[in-house]
């Protein structure tokens, strides 16, 4: 009666990796329990989801063809394209957002143009653009820019009300740093860097400040959410943006603190499951408002027990 925090499935955002091909469902090894799936199968998974009571995915794509400029992730006929349509089609309540990047899709692994060596940021910013306006017109109810260039809400804002998408809203990674907990995403999303690293463009894990700039900027390009990536540590972070805004606040709960959770529990060290509602709790409790979580769907059968 006196608890001060209550996490709710509606809470729940869960990632969908799409990958090219039929009857695809292949295990994640560094994410026990995720998937690389085709767009055949990703829709029974979707209906699962849904099923839990988890209002919302979110989805990667791994194309069949990478080149330097990205240029499946705008593709009409791609695989997060056509993810899309299905998913809305055979599973209409759920609500589908889209991860807008280039590093799943570049043969470099980076999140945009590289000129030189360098990530180039304005080049950038009309390929996301494009990517972005290609999921609203397969359906998709929300777009989630994560690349982290300057510019880049903006610049799909405009896009999207110049395209007719103007009431799709757009959440932005807003404070996403350059984290060592990205490792087991990558294996997922077959993104790793061919080259250097992403603390370019991405932020200092060491800055604080900084993350109440980049949230401030974004909300002036036209941002609806913004958010915090990593969450666990990180949770100051998100407490510093609930307490600064009131925009919605969502907070992604990465690859790497789930993959530590689910191995430590593997050995028998912990209990997987109360240490994983006092993870998703910690972070309603920082004060994000969403949470996207690989444990969505665990928790959301305690939740509904």
């Amino acid at each position: 009666m006196v608890r001060e925090t209550s996490l709710s499935v509606n809470d729940f955002i869960y990632p969908l990796f799409v990958t090219f091909g039929r009857n695809v469902r292949k295990e994640i090894s560094s994410m026990p329990g995720c998937f690389q799936e085709s767009v055949d199968r990703i829709v029974k998974h979707a209906k699962e989801v849904y099923s839990l009571g988890i209002p919302a995915v979110i989805l990667f794509g791994i194309p069949e063809r990478k080149d330097e400029m990205g240029s499946s992730a705008f593709d009409p006929h791609g695989e997060v394209q056509k993810a899309i349509r299905t998913i809305k089609d055979k599973v209409p309540g759920l609500y589908v957002i889209t991860d807008v990047c280039m590093c799943e899709y570049t043969s470099h692994g980076h999140c945009g143009v590289i000129v030189a060596g360098d990530v180039k940021n304005d080049p950038t910013l009309e390929l996301l653009a494009r990517e972005a306006v290609s999921h609203a017109e397969a359906g998709a109810d929300m777009v989630a820019p994560s690349d982290m260039m300057d510019g880049r809400v903006e610049s799909i804002r405009l896009s999207l009300d110049e395209s007719g998408f103007s009431e799709i809203p757009i959440m932005s990674y807003a404070a996403k740093y350059a984290s060592a907990f990205y490792g087991p995403f990558r294996e997922a999303a077959e993104s790793t860097p061919q080259f250097g690293d992403r603390r370019s463009y991405q932020m200092d894990p060491a800055n604080r400040r900084e993350a109440l700039k980049e949230v401030m900027l974004d909300i002036d390009e036209g941002a609806d959410i913004v958010m915090v990536k990593p969450a666990m540590t990180y949770l100051d972070i998100i407490s510093d943006v609930r307490a600064h805004t009131d925009m919605p606040v969502a907070a992604y709960n990465v690859s790497g603190e789930y993959s530590m959770v689910k191995a430590a529990a593997r050995l028998g060290w912990i209990d997987e499951e109360r240490v994983m509602m006092e993870v998703l709790t910690s972070i309603k409790r920082a004060g994000a408002d969403l949470i996207l979580t690989y444990f969505a769907k665990d928790a959301a059968k305690v939740l509904n027990r």
